[in-house]
């Protein structure tokens, strides 16, 4: 089963939604706003994808911070700021089970599902 995460009105989730829809492809969404992930979640994205793909450093949330939150990252530091707030999280997390991809890009998820 394919499970996306994300926060629903965000552009990017939005391509990533019209690209499973037009290709056919069944998904469940979870909404990062009312179900935050969990530390085991972002752990294990953290050690297939690395804390710094998954930590949305670009987003106003993150640049928002103090600078002290944001100096000496590390995997530790970084799911606790994801875990207190997680819009921090890159999205879409998109899970196939055999695969996780992070962010959308239309020729990544035509060869995730071979289309």
């Amino acid at each position: 089963m394919v499970t996306i995460h994300g926060i629903k009105n965000c552009d990017t989730m939005k391509k990533a939604f019209a690209w499973l829809d037009g290709n056919a492809i069944a998904y469940d969404f979870h909404d990062y706003k009312k179900v935050p992930p969990t530390k085991a979640q972002l752990t294990e994205w953290c050690r297939a994808m690395g804390w710094e793909t998954v930590l949305n450093r670009a987003g106003p949330t993150f640049r928002k911070l103090p600078d002290d939150s944001k100096t000496g990252l590390n995997q530790t530091k970084a799911i606790a700021l994801m875990l207190g707030n997680p819009s921090m999280i890159k999205r879409p997390i998109l899970e196939t089970g055999s695969a996780i991809e992070i962010g959308f890009k239309p020729e990544r998820y035509a060869a995730l599902f071979g289309r």
